[in-house]
């Protein structure tokens, strides 16, 4: 189990949920969460990273706040500031490398509906991130990311019954993304949107769940390694 864990934001402080492997070292992912906020299924990712051999932080992007309601969850979203959300990413990056649970120079980065779109700004801001996972989300962030300045290689999950997204969509980011140089693999599962998200029995997955977390857990070893 991991734990809340405060740690420095420039001019203020950041909180975030932070998981360490048994061995007490791994390589680090960020993980950012969903429109509803540090919610228990996204310390339930952390565990599970730290479970596979990783230490995995996940900051609170809503500084405390949780949605549970679809309209809450939109004004949260419709409220939260890119580029604000950007430096706090940065601070729990720094934090993350510089920690003595950490293992290497470079982390990986694994982003949830709002979060996904998250990630992928992240990764083109971030040079230190190797490894970014998109899972069913691309959002408002989309149009900061700056492919010139990417690094990593990314690995994305999306579902065929999900609205939030079309093909041609999905495509074009893929197109803009692959003419940047950057190495994009995408995998389409028949599932709903959130169908990793255990918590949320009504569009879960457990089939797309399990496949697209073993493909995550491999390519993050894969980039990640030490």
């Amino acid at each position: 189990m991991g734990e809340m864990i405060e740690f420095p934001g420039g001019d203020h402080v950041d909180r975030g949920y932070l998981a360490v492997p048994p061995s007490g070292r791994g390589p680090g992912v960020i993980v950012i969460q969903e429109w509803w906020g540090l919610v228990p299924h996204i310390s339930d990712v952390c565990d599970r990273f730290a479970a596979a051999g990783f230490t995995a932080l996940a900051p609170d992007l809503y500084h405390g706040r949780i949605a549970t309601e679809p309209d809450e969850a939109m004004k949260e979203l419709m409220n939260l500031d890119i580029e604000t959300a950007g430096r706090e990413l940065r601070g729990a990056l720094a934090h993350l490398l510089d920690s003595p649970s950490t293992t290497g120079h470079a982390a990986g980065v694994v982003g949830f509906c709002m979060g996904g779109g998250l990630s992928l700004f992240a990764a083109s801001r971030e040079p230190e991130i190797a490894a970014c996972v998109v899972y069913y989300g691309v959002g408002p962030a989309r149009e900061g990311i700056d492919v010139s300045g990417m690094k990593a290689a990314v690995l994305a999950h999306w579902g065929e019954q999900d609205h939030s997204y079309d093909h041609a969509t999905i495509e074009e980011l893929e197109m803009r993304l692959r003419e940047g140089g950057i190495h994009i693999e995408s995998f389409w599962y028949d599932a709903d949107h959130a169908f990793f998200n255990d918590h949320r029995p009504e569009v879960y997955n457990a089939e797309a769940a399990l496949l697209s977390w073993d493909r995550t857990l491999a390519f993050l070893r894969e980039h990640l390694r030490s």
